[in-house]
């Protein structure tokens, strides 16, 4: 007979050895069942020597267990002693593999056939026995690996770590802290930010690199394992490195098909062998056990604020209920097993802190009432549970705007999305007219896409309830909620495609197109549209940029540059003809990709529209037929244009907004440039006129070249750096000197410095020598007349456009001879300009 409980846990990490605790000390008949022999599995498996964090720090903590922060070893030690001491049930080696039944009468079978019966049961299996795979050629070989038990164990090898979370940093830091392992080791992100790592872990991997320990590479993916060898693709595209093994930290999910079979009434399925034949077995009749929020992998169980799922009796909690830190976790243990016991006025450990957040609310209402209200009319806040909602909102702030008050001005800095709880908002139009946006919606996408400056004025049409997420917090909510990361790119999607194609067209008429709409990421180099090809897709490019090329004699000829916001493909929709060009990625792009076939509807719709794409390939048509005329007579100024438009773009012109060139037909060397720079910067240049690289008459000197999304905001501790209305991005006072931006600039613009004391002016260095004249004063003058007994700080030093200077960029104005120019690659890299001779 089989043995009962009332209450069975399955799982004994940190939720499930705090709930055990729980109901031990209430003298509540339970079970702790473990599949393995140890207990807490969770914390074994991290790395040995790993230190644990307990945050977040403001959270109190519940369980009858101890935690604090400290070193794995420990943690898992104080928690055997104190679970022997409180005197758990715990069952080691029994792995569940089914649950069947109703409250009051669950059924548990282990692998090893036996049974245990429950009146209710507590799932803490978290997920990390499901960790999601290397899908890439050769991910499958032996040397990749997801797990990492002992940094120790590994020397004189190149290791290569995917993933940028916690995991993935602290398995990257141990493999590297020890010198005499002499391991070679890289970590790869997928992206520019760590949204989804603490921020101590952050800067303890950039530490390590910055000691030169270990190598980080953001915007970079795996694209082919091999013995001893992976080809990644960079932001500059392929690369092949040596490689000896692989960790792959890239998340788990939950072991799905275990889950919904928890409850579920078992029915009679039909099954489809290999061989083609069917047979019927029993199996969970689908939807009748534990539900999930939505079909993607990285959903979570449907939960009541209590962690009780779509079936009565089995409640979730910890990872599996999408809270993965420690504290939570034991938390939720603690709360689970009281609301078991029929303590229904327990409040979450958060709810204080909850509280708060909503005080000064025109409503009065509960937490859960708030939160619940919030999810209801917040599209991109519908696919979070309860559970994650508490979570959410203890990084966001929820404020009451009045009719008509300011949310932010054009141009302000600011890189926060904001969500439409109740009311409207009104975006502020040159025309003096207003757009619009209604609850439920979202705005302030483009300073968190691009980091570029408020675009426009938004004020409340009504009165109002605006949810405030931070960059972070929004990067953190679209990577682990995939229909948030879904409503973001729709919303921003439409808009871009309304302030591209203009012509008086609503979300309306876009609505078939915004279907089709797909976003790409493109490596570097790769092609998204192929001369002679007969596809009609549509592209935009939403980050980065791409090169048109067309094939003369064989050869690829440079034909123009496509930055961000533009879109290209439209001359396969109106004409009917095979691609005229070949569409490349300068560097690693983003694209929205639109199905031909709604455009052509869409444009026979709306003939604004089809007169604004004829008119933009009227212009491709003339660029094509202006190459086809010259390729013969003028094909070697052809080739000499296409040779510089590629070096340019090798050398990060791609990802530029405003760049500044030197024509070395022109320049005499004077270095009035680097003077007048220093001179309108606190005599600092930002420039170095002779560093950088030269193809034919044309130099890239080290300046700033303004990306369009720019390495340094990546991670700027106090938010320092901001793009202003003319596309410069610039460091304001608030920067702390930390260097992260001069390290993740690939272009070596920025550089870290203290800022000299002030010098006599122009006038009292020509008529009396005072001061150290135009420029950059040397270290010596500087030295000499600093503040005696002020150690001033340094700060990061950059190139700002000569933001706020009449005039515009001084080292341009400076220039006697035309030398030096400013342009924004797409105004000069088109190969129209040879009818000119610019070339």
């Amino acid at each position: 007979m089989a043995d009962a409980y009332r209450i069975a846990i399955v799982g004994s990490g940190p939720a499930g050895v705090s709930a055990a605790a729980r109901a031990a000390q209430l003298g509540l008949s339970h079970v702790l069942l473990e599949k393995t022999d140890h207990l807490s599995d969770t914390i074994y498996k991290y790395q040995k020597g790993k230190h644990v964090m307990a945050t977040p720090s403001q959270l109190v903590l519940r369980s009858d267990l101890d935690f604090d922060a400290g070193k794995r070893e420990k943690i898992l030690g104080t928690w055997d002693e104190q679970a022997a001491a409180a005197g758990i049930s715990v069952r080691l080696n029994a792995e569940v593999t089914a649950i069947t039944g109703v409250q009051g009468d669950f059924i548990l079978t282990l692998a090893d056939k036996s049974q245990i019966r429950a009146e209710n049961i507590i799932l803490s299996i978290g997920t990390q026995g499901n960790p999601n795979l290397l899908r890439v050629p050769g991910g499958h070989l032996p040397h990749v690996q997801y797990q990492l038990d002992d940094p120790g164990e590994y020397v004189d090898e190149h290791i290569l770590v995917i993933g940028a979370g916690d995991a993935g940093i602290e398995n990257a830091v141990g493999l590297a802290t020890d010198p005499a392992q002499r391991n070679v080791v890289t970590i790869l992100n997928r992206t520019a930010d760590f949204s989804r790592a603490k921020d101590a872990n952050v800067k303890g991997l950039f530490a390590m690199r910055d000691a030169g320990r270990l190598t980080v590479m953001p915007e970079t993916a795996p694209n082919k394992v091999e013995p001893g060898y992976v080809t990644l693709d960079t932001r500059d595209g392929e690369a092949r490195i040596r490689c000896d093994r692989i960790i792959a930290r890239m998340g788990s999910a939950a072991p799905r098909g275990f889950v919904e079979s928890c409850g579920a009434e078992m029915v009679d399925l039909e099954v489809k062998g290999r061989d083609g034949t069917m047979s019927i077995r029993k199996g969970p009749k689908p939807g009748t056990g534990i539900v999930f929020s939505s079909p993607d992998r990285e959903a979570y169980p449907k939960l009541s604020p209590q962690f009780e799922s779509a079936v009565p009796g089995i409640y979730v909690i910890g990872a599996l209920a999408g809270y993965p830190l420690i504290k939570h976790c034991m938390n939720q243990g603690y709360d689970a097993v009281e609301f078991i016991n029929g303590n229904t006025e327990l409040k979450p450990a958060d709810e204080p802190i909850l509280e708060n957040r909503f005080k000064n609310m025109p409503r009065r209402r509960s937490v859960d009432d708030w939160l619940g209200f919030l999810g209801d009319n917040v599209e991109i806040l519908g696919g979070l549970s309860p559970l994650q909602m508490r979570e959410f909102m203890l990084d966001s702030d929820v404020r009451a705007y009045r009719i008509g008050e300011t949310v932010f001005e054009k141009d302000e800095p600011g890189s926060s999305l904001f969500a439409i709880a109740s009311g409207s908002v009104e975006v502020s139009l040159p025309n003096g007219k207003g757009i619009r946006i209604p609850r439920g919606s979202i705005f302030g996408e483009v300073g968190l896409i691009s980091g570029r400056r408020r675009g426009a004025t938004i004020r409340a049409a009504e009165d109002s309830l605006l949810v405030e997420i931070s960059r972070t917090a929004a990067l953190k909510l679209m990577a682990q909620v995939p229909s948030a990361k879904r409503v973001v790119n729709r919303i921003s999607t439409e808009r871009q495609l309304l302030q591209m194609f203009g012509s008086g067209l609503t979300p309306e008429d876009l609505r078939e197109v915004t279907d089709s709409a797909e976003i790409m990421t493109v490596r570097a180099g790769q092609a998204v549209i192929k001369e002679n090809d007969t596809d009609t897709d549509i592209y935009v490019v939403r980050v980065g940029s791409m090169v048109v090329e067309k094939s003369i004699g064989g050869k690829p000829v440079f034909l123009s540059y496509l930055p961000a916001g533009s879109y290209v493909g439209e001359m396969a929709v109106i004409d009917g003809a095979p691609r005229s060009a070949t569409v490349r990625a300068a560097i690693k792009s983003e694209v929205i990709k639109l199905s031909g076939e709604a455009f052509r509807r869409l444009i026979d719709a709306k003939p604004d529209l089809f007169d604004k794409a004829k008119k933009d390939m009227a212009g491709r048509q003339d660029l094509n037929a202006f190459v086809e005329a010259k390729k013969d007579s003028f094909s070697t100024v052809v080739d000499m244009y296409s040779s510089i438009a590629n070096f340019l773009v090798d050398n990060g012109i791609g990802e530029a907004t405003d760049v500044l060139l030197i024509d070395e037909n022109l320049c005499v060397g004077c270095d009035n440039c680097e003077k007048a720079c220093a001179d309108s910067h606190e005599g600092l240049s930002r420039l170095d006129r002779e560093a950088g690289r030269t193809y034919a008459h044309l130099h890239v000197p080290t300046s700033c070249r303004h990306c369009e999304h720019p390495h340094c905001m990546a991670d700027c501790p106090p938010n320092a750096i901001h793009r202003g209305p003319d596309g410069e991005v610039f460091i304001d006072d608030s920067c702390i000197g930390c260097g992260n931006c001069q390290r993740n600039c690939p272009y070596g613009v920025i550089r870290m410095d203290k800022v000299p004391p002030k010098k006599p002016g122009l006038l009292s260095w020509l008529l009396f020598g005072a001061g150290p004249g135009p420029g950059e004063p040397d270290k010596k003058w500087s030295y000499k007349h600093a503040d005696p007994g002020v150690e001033k700080p340094k700060k990061a030093i950059k190139c700002d456009m000569c933001s706020g200077i009449e005039g515009g960029p001084a080292c341009v104005r400076a220039c006697p001879t035309g030398a030096a120019i400013r342009v924004s690659p797409e105004r000069f890299l088109t190969v129209s300009k040879l009818e000119k001779g610019d070339a």
